[in-house]
């Protein structure tokens, strides 16, 4: 099995564009700490004496739209529950929002650039096994003395070894520029987090590790079904075509749907985001982290017994 690995990686890594991806990762963190450190030189933060009365009036707003629009939409009601509560906090434990920026803030905004690292590991994941078929080489995979489903798992370890490795740089590059342009923090910065109807302080290096592995679920789960309909349909294009339109779209229609349907929370993008239970809170009124868990293992299940099942039986003599 580890040969089989080491023979995807090396095939990955042959492709010009896998090089490509690596930089593009590394320009667009560079770019966003080139942005924000223009920014900060541009327009230099300043402490605002009065942040207690505007957040006081803040608050008085989100206390009126909650009145009016949460009788009607649950996920509303629970999204200003979230504000009014953190608000609330800030101003009994006098924390002021933050207006410094610094490598931890950097960090939590270089979290954006992983919608690329799922658009890089769709690719690979869509082309992986259809690219086998297209070039003809599936043939000379088939006849080592190998089972079909160890050449199968094979490839899609190697699928989420590069993924680990795209979110591995973009980690330690966001931190590594945010440091060298913006530094650590004068004080410690807390994160405040709404979980289970109560407000928490929480370190922030440890929270931001959590938000990054939390954030991995929906690219391992799109992921998980480019690689599905790749096997299953041998064609690329139609792997990374869907795969990428549920990515960007997958939890936009989720919570269109979740904010009418109580059903919608069955669909797989109302799952993906685990972070809601830890800090924020859920699509649909009532579900629960154990709900959701259950919820990707079936998804999961789902689409490996598809690849595997019609990959297993698939007939490639033609």
């Amino acid at each position: 099995m580890v040969k089989l690995i080491i023979n995807e990686w090396a095939k990955i890594f042959r492709r010009p564009g896998t090089l490509v991806m690596l930089g593009l990762i590394v320009l667009i963190v560079l770019a966003i700490g080139g942005v924000n450190k223009y920014e900060e030189h541009k327009n230099p933060p300043k402490e605002n004496p009065q942040w207690k009365q505007e957040l006081g009036k803040q608050l008085e707003t989100d206390r009126a739209t909650l009145n009016e629009v949460g009788k009607n939409n649950a996920g509303l009601k629970q999204y200003y529950e979230r504000e009014i509560a953190i608000k609330e906090y800030q101003i009994k434990h006098d924390i002021a929002p933050e207006t410094d920026s610094h490598v931890w803030s950097f960090v939590r905004q270089a979290k954006d650039a992983i919608s690329f690292v799922g658009l890089f590991v769709i690719i690979i994941a869509a082309g992986i096994v259809a690219s086998e078929f297209s070039w003809g080489t599936i043939k000379l995979l088939l006849v080592r003395p190998i089972s079909r489903s160890k050449i199968l798992l094979s490839k899609y370890i190697t699928v989420l070894l590069f993924g680990v490795l795209l979110l591995t740089i973009l980690y330690t590059l966001s931190a590594l520029v945010g440091l060298i342009l913006f530094g650590l923090p004068d004080n410690p910065v807390p994160h405040l987090a709404y979980a289970n109807g109560e407000v928490v302080e929480r370190n922030l290096f440890v929270q931001l590790i959590g938000e990054y592995l939390l954030a991995s679920v929906d690219i391992v789960m799109v992921a998980t079904m480019a690689f599905m309909i790749s096997a299953v349909f041998r064609n690329g294009s139609l792997a990374i075509g869907l795969s990428l339109f549920l990515l960007f779209m997958g939890g936009t229609i989720t919570m269109l749907l979740a904010s009418r349907f109580e059903w919608a929370k069955y669909f797989l993008f109302a799952n993906t985001d685990l972070n809601v239970y830890f800090d924020g809170v859920p699509p649909v009124e009532g579900m629960t982290l154990m709900f959701s868990i259950v919820m990707l293992i079936v998804y999961f299940a789902i689409f490996h017994v598809l690849a595997f099942g019609v990959f297993r039986k698939r007939d490639v003599a033609a």
